[in-house]
């Protein structure tokens, strides 16, 4: 990765450097964080990390926002919390992302465009995620059925997805498979069809009905995955496509 918030010499010593990185590989590995997270995960003070966000928000690495709460709201103003604007993300060497595009392009239109180029483009998409799907399935395989978003999420961040298993907001309803970096992400903002085959094949794998909730691509910080506590199911229509790839409105 190239160094994120770089500035001349005399004005940023190599120890900063190293510790504003730090704070941008943080939010890239969990996700949109506040400054009271960075800071225990990092061991920082909250003014240094304020530090080093205000200059990483001024060379557009990242961006401030309110932060989401699931059920009521406490008293009190939301919580702020910094993600990774695409400038940052593109620090994490994102290079071949053009290149992706353009591949995509051809194929949709050497198929003819229209439905026909978009269902070649779909079945590249699967394709894809079955070439590399031989290690997803043993770490799954491997695992006792309570641990399989975990095989999972520890798979996809060998990967560089940078993905974590957590309990869903509501204990009891399942799971949540979080993915803090997407290698494809600006390819998979003008192609969702990517993201819906990737959604496809979780499903498949963990043998039940799962649901995208965000995606990077659509703009999220997190691309998040609702993986209920249900009886497996075993039919390829088990995905949800209808939301995959996309946020629910």
């Amino acid at each position: 990765m190239k160094n994120v918030g770089e500035a001349p010499q005399e004005e940023l010593a190599t120890g900063e450097r190293s510790t504003r990185n730090r704070v941008a590989r943080s939010i890239l590995d969990h996700g949109p964080s506040t400054v009271a997270d960075l800071a225990k995960r990092l061991g920082l003070t909250q003014a240094a990390v304020r530090r080093h966000l205000d200059a990483l928000a001024a060379d557009d690495i990242v961006t401030a926002r309110e932060q989401r709460v699931y059920g009521a709201r406490t008293r009190g103003r939301p919580a702020k919390v910094f993600a990774l604007t695409d400038c940052g993300r593109d620090a994490f060497d994102q290079s071949y992302d053009k290149l992706a595009v353009d591949a995509l392009r051809w194929i949709e239109k050497s198929a003819g465009g229209g439905a026909a180029g978009e269902e070649a483009v779909v079945a590249f998409a699967r394709a894809r995620i079955e070439a590399q799907s031989e290690g997803y399935r043993e770490a799954v395989e491997a695992a006792p059925p309570e641990e399989r978003t975990e095989a999972l999420a520890k798979a996809l961040t060998a990967d560089g997805y940078a993905a974590t298993a957590r309990s869903a907001p509501l204990p009891g309803r399942g799971e949540q498979l979080c993915q803090h970096h997407c290698p494809v992400a600006h390819a998979a903002e003008q192609f969702p069809q990517l993201c819906e085959a990737e959604t496809e094949f979780f499903s498949r794998l963990l043998g039940t009905h799962v649901q995208r909730l965000a995606t990077i691509a659509h703009g999220d910080g997190v691309c998040t995955t609702f993986i209920p506590h249900s009886a497996p199911q075993t039919t390829t229509e088990s995905a949800s496509t209808s939301t995959a790839g996309r946020n629910p409105a």
